[in-house]
């Protein structure tokens, strides 16, 4: 996922209708409960502003808006801009603290927080707005993406970085997130064979040039210590930096990234491993590059497919508790740096469900994704999960503050009438994405 973009995982839904139309063929007419499209997505298509919709407007699914050569007008329904606060231009950047990773940890605080609001300028302004409506609480992390249509702006193009690294230098305990794509014409869909062979020319150091011009340019503007979350969503089918299509020269090619950006003199960069939640088109662990390049464990977790219940979500293979089970058993922080609303619509037990988790088990951050139809503040079609989101984190001026008490998170299973659930195994039941399900009376009788 990146801004204003949400795709489906089509490899995943082609296996399950042959899965599924085999079960046909030894079971007989039946439904899959619960099972449905996984998202991913894109980042920015080029360096200037893209408009965000209107309060209330819903962008729509699948479908990336064309971003404008020049920057446009954009009108929010929103009121105007607080004065800037008068602060140095150059205070100390110092390394941020690492925040406790194990489950049930005594240290109440919450986590850095913040959330993606637009890739451009605004996104910047927009943080002080989201965080008066939180009514003071403060954002400490700032994310964006880079465009990934050609390598010029992979390397970050002048005037685009600039705004954020500003930002970042204010104050010493703020976060600056960057996601970096790994190849042009991210967003192409350029075929397995041609990324197999530009993983393999990735691997044997071909690209090298692009990431070290992009770590002088971050040493350059003073954001040393920029999280970057690199290659993310590597486990799907939308990006041209994909894993799927030759996972072992991926995993070269991340290590390739990672040295050559460490080898820039000033820089103390952390890279951050962040795949989407679920099987996805490929299982997550055959993309871990190891833990000698990845100093942070993500995940990208939107609340989706259909009908599936935010506990199903920590339970399923390779969900929310796999995911922390991975990072704990490597000694890694771990962080969520895309989360929000999706298939389920306006659905507060999943906000509940997922603020909860973030302050029992200490992400390192976490930024939710604020566009309709994933957001809270930029997005008035979701006003039960808004108030939510802000009712658990208005207020909050002191980190030890604690959370409020959340109520347990009952799932609620989704089944068809008259449907009776048949036990295929761990394996189908995987990819069907929840139990097979057979309408009764579906076997014709002789009478």
């Amino acid at each position: 996922m990146g801004p204003q973009r949400r795709r489906p995982r089509s490899g995943r839904l082609a296996c399950v209708a042959g899965v599924a139309a085999s079960v046909v063929l030894v079971s007989g007419p039946g439904s899959a409960v619960g099972a449905g499209p996984v998202p991913g997505g894109g980042p920015p298509a080029s360096v200037p502003t893209v408009p965000v919709p209107p309060a209330g407007q819903e962008q729509p699914v699948g479908v990336t808006p064309q971003v404008p050569v020049s920057p446009a007008p954009v009108t929010r329904a929103v009121p105007p801009w607080p004065p800037a606060p008068a602060v140095p231009l150059f205070p100390p950047v110092l390394p941020f603290p690492a925040a406790p990773m194990v489950p049930n940890n005594p240290d109440r605080r919450f986590p850095a927080f913040g959330a993606y609001l637009d890739y451009g300028p605004r996104g910047v302004e927009a943080i002080d707005r989201f965080s008066d409506w939180l009514g003071g609480t403060e954002l400490r992390v700032g994310h964006t993406y880079l465009p990934g249509d050609r390598w010029s702006n992979i390397e970050g193009a002048p005037g685009f970085l600039d705004v954020w690294a500003e930002w970042r230098r204010q104050k010493a305990d703020r976060m600056f997130v960057l996601n970096v794509p790994m190849m042009e014409r991210n967003e192409e869909g350029v075929p397995d064979d041609e990324v197999r062979r530009l993983l393999g020319r990735g691997a044997a150091g071909e690209f090298d040039h692009h990431f070290r011009r992009l770590a002088e340019r971050l040493v350059e503007l003073r954001a040393l210590d920029t999280v970057i979350v690199l290659g993310w969503e590597m486990n799907g089918n939308v990006y041209t930096h994909r894993c799927g299509p030759d996972p072992e020269n991926w995993k070269r090619y991340w290590k390739r990234i990672v040295t050559t950006m460490r080898s820039v003199p000033g820089q103390r960069f952390r890279f951050d491993w962040a795949p989407n939640r679920g099987r996805d088109a490929t299982p997550w662990t055959q993309c871990y590059p190891g833990d000698d390049t990845v100093d942070i464990i993500g995940m990208d977790s939107y609340d989706q497919p259909s009908g599936l219940s935010f506990d199903q979500q920590v339970r399923e293979p390779y969900g929310l508790q796999a995911h922390v089970d991975f990072a704990k058993a490597r000694r890694k922080p771990f962080s969520y740096p895309e989360w929000g609303l999706f298939r389920n619509g306006d659905n507060p037990e999943y906000m509940r469900g997922m603020l909860g988790w973030m302050h029992r088990h200490k992400p390192l951050y976490q930024t939710i994704t604020d566009y309709c139809p994933h957001g809270v503040w930029q997005c008035a079609a979701n006003p039960k999960a808004s108030q939510a989101y802000r009712s658990m984190l208005s207020g909050r001026t002191d980190p030890t503050d604690p959370m409020p008490e959340l109520p347990p998170v009952t799932p609620t299973p989704v089944r068809p009438p008259h449907c009776t659930p048949v036990d295929l195994g761990d394996w189908i039941e995987n990819w069907l994405g929840d139990k097979l399900c057979l309408r009764a009376g579906w076997w014709p009788r002789d009478d």
